[in-house]
């Protein structure tokens, strides 16, 4: 389905400031289909945080839309943190309603930069090994409280001459849990009379909903789908991953499978790894025999420790050694490097202090 980055982001803007939608926002400003894309475009190109800094439109129409509550940012960053090494730097977001999300910038050694960003406040999925879930479920992000999060990082790299070249949706909460608000920023994202940042730089993290699997099977994109694994039985994944007792391996297989042979395109699976509960050789092998597809690629993540986790991480001798047993039975296999521990911004440390923490931690498998 093909979506209007330009009614998605007008649309969230002018709701945000009272109006009934944005055809009573044009008539009340008269409006021309033409102004209404330079403030798109100031926004979404020029990075414009209110109508107050495009001087393309006449000085009364700046003031009338400033008076009338009009701005671009739907996000707030309370919170700047950088890491020592200078690497990532993690932001707090406040939104429209006092609820906040984190999320994150990371600039690789190269050209290539990355935000993950978040989808949700707080999570409905309750992972046992991810801070976010362990306090579970605020509310859903709009399209636009998704995409900020990228605009506003990219203002960032490029006081130093960086851009952002990848997105990721691998911060607080389940993507695909808030699927048409996902896709929403992901038009956002990609649309190149404003962000234009290319499908395959951006890639969606989900746990396994089977079902919005198919859904986004048949998107007409070219975004990249990461599977968060963990586990290579239905026994220890349902442990793990409450989300599998819902959609068994069996069925979540099935999808990607249907996914490869639709789209002709690589899945990532992403394994995070737990000392002494997924990661010896039965699990390798395991794990090798359930990933033989050719475009399956699974990357292996040391585990960050969060407050109120009850795991230990797997050592780096014995990760190599599980990813060695991977290669060796020819399934493409990556260890991530872990940015941001510091500041508790690496994978599954997203979890702002205004979050309730999880009254009944989940015990070890």
């Amino acid at each position: 389905m093909k979506r209007d980055a330009l009614a998605i982001w007008l649309g969230d803007v002018v709701c945000a400031a009272g109006y009934s939608g944005a055809d009573a926002f044009a008539r009340e400003h008269a409006l021309k289909p033409f102004r209404l894309r330079q403030l798109y475009h100031a926004a979404t190109k020029e990075l414009r945080d209110d109508p107050g800094d495009v001087t393309t439109l006449p000085k009364e129409l700046r003031n009338a839309l400033m008076q009338r509550g009009i701005r671009f940012a739907s996000v707030e960053p309370v919170t700047l943190q950088r890491s020592r090494d200078a690497q990532t730097t993690k932001a707090v977001f406040r939104l429209r309603d006092g609820k906040a999300v984190e999320a994150v910038l990371m600039e690789h050694f190269g050209e290539r930069t990355t935000v993950c960003i978040s989808s949700q406040a707080g999570c409905a999925f309750a992972c046992a090994f991810c801070a976010t879930g362990q306090g579970g479920f605020n509310r859903n992000l709009s399209a636009v409280e998704i995409f900020d999060q990228a605009r506003f990082f990219a203002g960032e790299p490029a006081q130093r001459a960086k851009r952002i070249t990848n997105v990721v949706f691998m911060g607080m909460g389940e993507p695909f849990h808030n699927y048409e608000a996902v896709m929403g920023a992901v038009a956002l994202l990609n649309d190149p009379q404003g962000f234009g940042l290319g499908h395959r730089h951006i890639t969606i993290s989900t746990v396994g909903l089977v079902d919005k699997i198919d859904a986004f099977t048949k998107e007409d994109v070219q975004v990249n789908l990461a599977i968060s694994l963990h586990a290579p039985t239905d026994e220890l994944r349902s442990g793990l991953m409450p989300v599998n007792r819902r959609y068994p391996l069996q069925e979540l297989m099935a999808a990607c499978e249907r996914y490869v042979a639709a789209t002709r395109r690589k899945i990532f699976f992403e394994y995070v790894m737990l000392a002494g509960i997924n990661d010896d050789s039965a699990c390798a092998k395991a794990l090798a025999k359930l990933l033989r597809g050719p475009l399956y690629h699974v990357n292996l993540i040391p585990y960050n420790a969060t407050p109120d986790g009850a795991f230990e991480a797997t050592s780096d001798a014995r990760i190599w050694k599980f990813a060695k047993i991977l290669d060796d039975a020819r399934v493409a296999v990556t260890v991530r490097q872990n940015m941001g521990r510091d500041i508790t911004a690496a994978c599954g440390q997203l979890q702002v202090e205004s979050q309730p923490k999880a009254h009944l931690p989940m015990s070890r498998v």
